[in-house]
């Protein structure tokens, strides 16, 4: 279905949704002087002011830092994917996957960004009430019904270690692959016993996968 059909989008400046969804890959490869990346941008911090209000108005009662957490939840770049693959976006993807080095995470995580770079061309040509409806319209939904796209099992694990003073670190046990597509195994270790391993393409992941791992030995309730 044609793009602006699919989200009720009338437009005199087409030229800015084609840039939402080139990927510089695919600029690279057809020598073209433009990219996603400047409409991400934009795109992330409409994102999070939405999201920002309407978690701040539904939770009255919550501090800060609560609200910080359950809005990483629902802008993090699992919740991102989904988005996007919910919505169909990926097919609207210029991207040079079989001319460039790009592996099938690193395909996977674009579709993350052009949800964001999307935005940023809706916010841009049809101005925040639009942009809000159509996130009221994908995402609200999600909030309301307590959807859990990431869980902070790292920081879950810190909270515990804090409360009963335990030493808690993270010790890498390996690292394979090349610099764009590496996978890290790394363990956990609470008071020099190792309570859990996980995998990863980055550190962070590994290290969330092994706290994971040492949340549920240890029966701890996580967000």
């Amino acid at each position: 279905m044609n793009l602006y059909e699919k989200f009720n989008i009338t437009t005199e400046n087409e030229d800015l949704y084609k840039i939402a969804f080139t990927h510089g890959s695919y600029s690279t490869l057809h020598n073209l002087d433009y990219n996603y990346e400047r409409l991400e941008f934009l795109g992330d911090s409409v994102l999070s002011l939405i999201v920002s209000e309407y978690l701040y108005k539904k939770y009255p009662d919550y501090g800060e830092g609560k609200l910080t957490k359950l809005r990483a939840n629902y802008v993090c770049q699992s919740a991102l994917i989904y988005y996007s693959h919910e919505l169909g976006l990926q097919e609207y993807l210029k991207v040079a996957e079989e001319e460039s080095n790009l592996t099938k995470n690193e395909v996977l995580s674009i579709t993350a960004d052009i949800f964001e770079s999307f935005l940023g061309a809706i916010f841009l040509d049809q101005g925040m009430e639009f942009a809000k409806d159509y996130i009221s319209k994908i995402i609200f939904k999600y909030i309301d019904e307590n959807k859990i796209f990431f869980a902070d099992y790292k920081s879950a694990m810190k909270e515990y270690g804090d409360a009963k003073n335990l030493d808690i670190h993270y010790e890498v046990l390996d690292e394979q692959g090349v610099p764009h597509d590496k996978t890290f195994t790394i363990s956990i270790v609470i008071d020099g016993e190792e309570m859990g391993v996980g995998k990863g393409k980055n550190k962070k992941e590994a290290e969330q996968a092994a706290a994971k791992v040492a949340i549920e030995k240890l029966n701890i309730k996580v967000f």
